[in-house]
Formats: structure tokens, C-alpha cells, sequence
């Protein structure tokens, strides 16, 4: 009896402290359904942005990871098909592409990755005998794609794949949290819904990659100009930037 004089005083002690301080007892509701993450374009128009600073390799590149180590990205520029990337040997640098226009990209590589579909194959690989492999995006201003020629793994598969090694320097690249985002030169990437998502905005150019599923989002279809009729004098086009293939 003594003892349930206790319980029963303890109880009322504890009820009278959160009447007291205001505090709330919650409970889980198994009928709660979260809501679905946004579309890609609507995360990178929506997600506040990140601190560059934390991301940048002091050459006007900014790298990052994802927490789970399935994605590792780089917002950076292109000269041709030769990346500036601070983490993987490349050719950007060479006097020999200088001739080339610079091209703001977002280049990303996954640890374990969906295969690609039948239309994103992109042919023999101009006769190298390489294979055309998924596990890599690629955006430019005004494209995206998924897959690339290669022979082997990526470096990310390399370092996180079910036989990565854990190290190298990817290994220590800064994470990007779920839900943040980043932008360089009109291109945003933000990290959520278990992958990373990449694309122009304004554009409406982008993709998302995850390990089960990628989605390509190339924006509202071109308009061609009508015919002018004869005598009236041609308009001045843009110059836009070629996009990478």
C-alpha cells in the first residue's frame, strides 16, 4: 500500500511540473504520412543555400559529399570534355585546351548507382571500345546527362563502392547536409531525398541521382523562329555557350 502511495504521489508530482513549466508530451500518430520531398527544381529554387566558403577548393570549385558517402559532387567548369575537378587527375589545365570556351558545370559521381536506360546510351563511344557506363551526371547551362565512356569504376565507386577503400580524397571532402544547397555561376546542387539534385533554374535544366534512381530534366522544348518574309532584315542572335556531349 505504501509503495502505491508513492507511485500515485510521484505521478501527481510529475503532472503538476509540466502543468508548471508548460511543457508538451507528444506522441507518434501512426496514421502521420510525411509529405513527399519536392520535385528536383523546386528543391533547388526553394532550399536555402549554404555557406560556399566551407565548400571551396580555392579554385573556384566548390566539392562536396553527402552525408551517407553515396554521392560526391563538384560544382565546376569545363574546357571541352576535360573537367576541373580538385579530386581526380584531369587535363583542364593543358595549354592545349586553352583555345577552348570555359563552361559552367555540375559533375557528379555515386558509390553504387542505377543502370542506365536504353535511351541514354550514347552509341559505340566514337570507335574507343570503352564502355558507356552509368554512375556519373553531367550538367552544362542548357543540358544534362547520365553515363559517360569508361572503362572501370568511378573514383567514388573506387572509394565507397562495396569494395571501397574508405580513403583518398574524396574521403575528405566537406558534407553537404540533406536539404542544403549550393551555387556557382547560375548551377545549383542541393543534397536531399537520399541523393543529389543539380540544375539551372531559370533553364528548367537538370537531373537528380541517387543509388536507386536518376531522372534527366531537360526543360521545356526549344521554339523555332517562322520564316521571315522576303526583304525583312534578320534578327541578331545570342551567343550561348556550347554544351558539353
Amino acid at each position: 500500500m505504501e509503495a502505491m502511495r508513492r507511485t500515485v504521489w510521484g505521478m501527481l508530482a510529475a503532472l503538476l511540473i509540466i502543468i508548471a513549466t508548460g511543457c508538451t508530451v507528444t506522441t507518434k500518430d501512426p496514421a502521420y504520412v510525411p509529405p513527399a520531398p519536392l520535385q528536383p527544381m523546386e528543391q533547388l529554387e526553394k532550399a536555402p543555400l549554404a555557406d560556399a566558403k566551407t565548400f571551396s577548393s580555392g579554385d573556384d570549385v566548390l566539392s562536396f559529399i553527402t552525408a551517407d558517402r553515396t554521392v560526391a559532387c563538384s560544382l565546376t567548369s569545363a574546357r571541352g570534355e576535360h573537367l576541373n575537378l580538385p579530386y581526380e587527375q584531369n587535363r583542364y589545365s593543358d595549354a592545349t585546351n586553352n583555345k577552348l570556351p570555359i563552361v559552367p558545370v555540375a559533375y557528379c559521381e555515386l558509390a553504387t548507382y542505377p543502370a542506365l536506360q536504353p535511351d541514354d546510351t550514347k552509341g559505340d563511344c566514337a570507335g574507343t571500345h570503352l564502355g558507356y557506363l552509368g554512375g556519373v551526371a553531367l550538367l552544362t547551362p542548357d543540358h544534362a546527362r547520365y553515363g559517360e565512356c569508361r572503362s572501370g569504376v568511378t573514383p567514388m565507386e573506387a572509394a565507397f563502392g562495396p569494395k571501397g577503400s574508405k580513403t583518398g580524397p574524396l574521403a575528405q571532402l566537406p558534407v553537404l547536409a540533406d536539404g542544403q544547397n549550393l551555387e556557382r555561376n547560375g548551377l545549383r546542387c542541393s543534397a536531399y531525398n537520399d541523393g543529389v539534385a543539380c540544375g539551372n533554374v531559370s533553364a528548367g535544366v537538370g537531373f537528380f541521382v541517387s543509388p536507386k534512381r536518376y531522372e534527366l530534366i531537360q526543360g521545356p522544348a526549344k521554339t523555332t523562329h517562322p520564316p521571315r518574309s522576303e526583304g525583312q532584315k534578320p534578327r541578331k542572335s545570342a551567343v550561348f555557350l556550347p554544351s558539353i556531349e
